[in-house]
């Protein structure tokens, strides 16, 4: 009889694409996870997986099979759900995903506090592209992410925490550090150094920006970094400029806080929010974990009227 352990088994291989790595993340052997599956399949009269390829393929009635067990499995969880919110506890598995323009500023804020005040929650943060955080919350890898909400994304749901400003970091002795705030027509496209493709952030500048800015710029370098921190000592050593997300000031010495500059007109925001799946579980510690973190950012940044706030699609 099919049991909830070979559906786990199922989704597992389904999800990494191979037998040998769904063991190693069910912390099984590969002959006992492959015996069960092929149980599961003469038990169905079917087969779920083409073996004969590689990576493994998961057949056309393989995938409404695992798609009814994903349901399957969310239920069952649930009852264990239910009897840890009756008895008021938090424990088990917390997965988070955070984007690498947040990570360093925000993690630090509120993970210690949040580990030391439930010690029987085993917290697992990852740093992922946005992307790949929307991918593992649709597959079940996550149980949570924090990050900026893409509207078209398919079965996510958003609870927004905080409003983070673009603030603008020139090199020194930059002529708009004359001005106390910047105009956008003010700014000069050759002189932006920006993060690859692949990072939100990315992103709402050049909506923010416009498809006219970018157009304009024809400047004979360019160098495209995965970090913040990488574009700030770039124009630190070179002339030119980046944009900020708010909370990354903070770790600026107090002499390069000189070189931030707003933009004159409402700023731009970005809106940081928990997101989960539309199905998801662990309802009471997610709704937890955002009290934490809110508690960590100052109330004005919490304000959705704080500024124009830059849509992802």
């Amino acid at each position: 009889m099919m049991t909830i352990t070979q559906l786990e088994y199922v989704i597992a291989v389904d999800t990494y694409k191979g037998f040998g790595e769904a063991a190693k993340r069910c912390f099984v052997t590969q002959p006992t996870l492959s015996m069960q599956i092929k149980k599961l399949e003469e038990e169905f009269g079917v087969l779920i997986f083409d073996r004969s390829k590689k990576p493994v393929l998961t057949t056309e009635i393989g995938h409404k099979i695992i798609r009814q067990a994903k349901i399957g499995l969310k239920e069952v969880k649930r009852i264990a759900e239910i009897i840890k919110n009756e008895k008021d506890t938090f424990s088990g598995t917390l997965r988070i995903g955070i984007i690498p323009t947040l990570s360093p500023y925000l993690v630090p804020r509120f993970a210690p506090k949040f580990a030391r005040k439930y010690t029987d929650v085993n917290i697992v943060i990852e740093e992922l592209l946005s992307n790949e955080i929307m991918r593992k919350l649709q597959n079940d890898q996550l149980d949570v992410g924090i990050m900026v909400h893409n509207e078209s994304a398919q079965g996510l749901i958003s609870s927004p925490m905080f409003y983070e400003a673009f603030l603008l970091y020139f090199s020194n002795n930059h002529e708009l550090l004359n001005n106390e705030t910047v105009n956008i027509d003010d700014l000069n496209p050759d002189e932006i150094w920006l993060l690859k493709e692949g990072h939100c952030f990315r992103d709402q500048i050049q909506i923010f920006c416009g498809n006219s800015f970018f157009m304009s710029k024809n400047h004979a370098l360019e160098f495209e970094s995965g970090r913040l921190e990488t574009l700030r000592k770039i124009v630190e050593s070179e002339v030119g400029f980046t944009l900020l997300p708010e909370l990354a000031i903070d770790e600026l010495p107090t002499e390069k806080r000189k070189n931030i500059r707003a933009f004159n007109k409402t700023s731009p925001v970005r809106e940081i929010s928990l997101v989960v799946h539309r199905s998801f579980l662990k309802q009471r510690l997610i709704e937890q974990l955002k009290v934490e973190i809110q508690a960590e950012i100052p109330k004005e940044m919490q304000d959705e009227k704080r500024g124009k706030v830059v849509k992802w699609i």
